[in-house]
């Protein structure tokens, strides 16, 4: 089964309950998301997407979830 847009929301949203996030991407294998927590205000960048790639980690180990364009920053 193809993992969609809601799925890696949902998994995002599993470590990042308070986080705006937009998932974008129909074709099952190419997305694009963008993170948005205040939980990011102490970390650069390259630890936000870390953070966020480890809510993801075993669709990406398994290879579910092929390619994603991640976006992360902290709220205005």
């Amino acid at each position: 089964m193809a993992i969609t847009a809601a799925d890696i929301e949902n998994l995002i949203r599993a470590g990042f309950p308070d986080a705006k996030i937009i998932v974008q991407g129909d074709d099952g294998q190419h997305f694009a998301a963008e993170v948005v927590d205040a939980s990011f205000a102490t970390m650069n960048r390259v630890q936000q997407q870390r953070a966020v790639n480890a809510t993801l980690k075993e669709k990406l180990d398994s290879g579910e979830l092929h390619a994603l364009a991640l976006t992360t920053r902290a709220p205005d």
